[in-house]
């Protein structure tokens, strides 16, 4: 995930990471749920928040940029990932972290 970073694709399904890893889909799903305790989601969302965090820092790209940049389509989505892995929105993350 962190050499290749297929989070960063918008599209990313479980399908296509087990295509991208060849780890069958069965079994990819069951490491995910059972071994890590996340689904899907909760899991590539991870690596896009941290994605996200890191390009806080850069004034160059607005909120709605680095959204897309990492792979969210809707800013709620974002928001809501955000904070749920940052306890802070992307704003407030940025205020408090330049």
């Amino acid at each position: 995930m962190s050499q290749k970073k297929p989070y960063l694709d918008d599209t990313l399904t479980l399908q296509k990471l087990s295509q991208q890893t060849d780890i069958p889909k069965k079994q990819l799903s069951f490491l995910l749920n059972r071994i890590m305790g996340k689904h899907f989601f909760e899991f590539v969302n991870a690596y896009r928040i941290e994605e996200a965090t890191n390009l806080l820092s850069n004034q160059k790209l607005n909120i709605k940029q680095i959204m897309y940049a990492v792979g969210f389509n809707s800013k709620s989505s974002f928001n809501t990932a955000f904070k749920k892995h940052a306890d802070c929105t992307p704003t407030a993350y940025r205020t408090t972290n330049l």
